[in-house]
């Protein structure tokens, strides 16, 4: 056992636990980036996130949504179309999602990325 001067060990915090469990999983960041601009149907979310399969997609919205950060609507056809929008709860993520755009842009090289696209 490592003596840290009689100091505890730290732990990390439980919300940034909780925040990175969701966060930390690809393509979750640019979901929820992409419907800070309003609502968008699943094929223009899909379109929005190259790379990104339908599949993934899919759980990626089902995941947001049992969190509480996103709601699915379905319009009525022909055709059926299904938009997502977020709740209060995630466009509460706006400031926190401009600021790292703009750390990213500061501290962070610009990679090959199609369509790069600014948080603020």
């Amino acid at each position: 056992m490592a003596d840290h001067g009689g100091q505890a060990c730290k732990s990390v915090d439980g919300g940034m636990t909780r925040v990175f469990e969701l966060f930390g999983k690809r393509w979750t960041g640019l979901i929820v980036a992409t419907l800070l601009q309003g609502p968008v149907h699943f094929a223009d979310l899909r379109r929005a996130i190259p790379g990104i399969s339908e599949r993934m997609l899919s759980d990626r919205l089902t995941q947001l949504a049992a969190a509480g950060l996103l709601v699915r609507e379905v319009h009525a056809g022909p055709p059926l179309r299904v938009a997502y929008q977020l709740t209060e709860a995630g466009a509460a993520l706006e400031p926190a999602l401009k600021e790292l755009g703009r750390w990213a842009g500061k501290y962070l090289p610009e990679s090959s990325a199609q369509c790069p696209k600014e948080f603020g």
